[in-house]
Parts: structure tokens; sequence; C-alpha cells
């Protein structure tokens, strides 16, 4: 993923914004905040020659030492190249980057309505952890509703 991704990236992420069902975000935030949350190292697009199909990246969670091996998964395709196999690539592609650089787990938060993306996330080797209920009061739609948030987790059996 490079700045000259920006524009269609964030058009993407707003798309999934815009669904109500992948994030708590309301807007796509812009390329300066973005770039800075996300791990240089770690994120891709997926191109179909000159048009960006959908893009992954890790982020920190956090910045104490013992977490250094922890990232948080983003994984969004855009609408016209779902169920293409494209989330497949761009999720092994973000994994297998992770274990080069000796992380050792991958989590990700999904509403339990987006049964797509836990079920892509799944296919990937994650697992649920659990489900944290009413984790936070999303705004969408003109209102405002408490969503549940499934946790779930990959962990490496090449990082030791």
């Amino acid at each position: 993923m490079l700045p000259e991704h920006a524009a269609e990236v964030l058009a993407i992420y707003q798309a999934g914004i815009d669904g109500g069902d992948a994030t708590f975000e309301t807007v796509a935030p812009e390329w300066a905040r973005f770039d800075a949350t996300r791990m240089a190292e770690h994120r891709f697009v997926a191109r179909d020659f000159d048009r960006v199909l959908g893009w992954v990246s890790l982020s920190a969670i956090s910045d104490r030492c013992v977490y250094a091996g922890i990232a948080e998964v983003s994984v969004y395709v855009h609408p016209e190249a779902q169920g293409r196999g494209v989330g497949r690539a761009l999720l092994g592609a973000v994994i297998d980057s992770s274990e080069r650089a000796g992380l050792w787990t991958l989590q990700a938060g999904i509403f339990p309505e987006n049964a797509a993306s836990a079920r892509l996330h799944q296919a990937a080797g994650f697992r649920l952890v659990g489900v944290r209920e009413r984790l936070g009061r999303h705004e969408f739609g003109g209102g405002a509703r408490w969503r549940d948030v499934a946790l779930l987790e990959r962990r490496s059996s090449a990082v030791g």
C-alpha cells in the first residue's frame, strides 16, 4: 500500500463504513492519520490493473513491549470485488508478513452481523475468543445503538 493508493483505499474504507457492519467509525480519516496508525511493513492492496480492489493492514494494539508481537488486522474489499477471493488473498499476505516479522498473534474485532468477515477470518485460522457485549455505541443511519463485537484471534504456529 503506497501513498498513490490513498484515494482508493479510503474510498473502499468509506464504502465499508457506509455499509454499517464493518466498524464503529463514521467517516474515513484523512490519509495522514490513516497512514500513521497502520504498520508500514504490514499493509497491502489487491489490484486489478490500475484499480484497487481491496486492502489489508495491521495496527499495533499497544506500545507496551509485552504486546509487541500482537497486532489488529483490518481488511476491506470493494463491494464490486467481494466474493472473488480478494479478502482471502489479502489476509494471507498479511499473515505471511506478520509471521516473517515475528508477530505471534493477530486479532480482529468483528460485528457479529458481519458473517462474511467472520467466515473469512475463520477460514484463515482465526478462532472466536468471545463476544464483547454492548462494547460501544454505534452512530449510524441517523441513530445510535449498542453493538457487540466478536473477538477473533489467530496464533501463529510459525512463531514460537
